[in-house]
């Protein structure tokens, strides 16, 4: 069992950046693949990044490409979202997801065990 909680999210304008965290708690980080969903209102929950148990080859949005980095401290029990050069469409509320142990890298919502509660990152002028 992995329990996952999020922190980081808030109000910015434009071109700013935040840096979401998310703890885990449990047994058995190092060996869960990792990813960060985002679900604005009225929209599909998607996966912006993605990272495997192994940090290698992590999976990016097309449209989160350049601007964020996923990266996990598995000494920390934690996963990382670096948000750089926000912009309106940005807004949503993000949450982490684990999947594991040790299976193949996935960006499918349904295939995650284990979620967090979501924090809200509001992109406005």
């Amino acid at each position: 069992q992995v329990q996952l909680a999020e922190s980081g999210g808030g109000l910015v304008q434009p071109g700013d950046s935040l840096r979401l965290s998310c703890a885990a708690s449990g047994r058995g980080f190092s060996s869960y693949n990792m990813g960060w969903f985002r679900q604005a209102p009225g929209s599909e929950r998607e996966c912006v990044a993605a990272i495997s148990w192994r940090s290698n080859a992590p999976y990016y949005k097309e449209s989160v490409k350049g601007r964020f980095t996923i990266s996990r401290d598995d000494a920390k029990s934690t996963v990382y979202l670096q948000m750089d050069s926000l912009i309106l469409q940005d807004t949503a509320v993000y949450y982490c997801a684990a999947r594991g142990p040790r299976s193949p890298l996935e960006i499918r919502s349904d295939k995650y065990d284990y979620w967090g509660q979501g924090t809200q990152v509001t992109v406005s002028s």
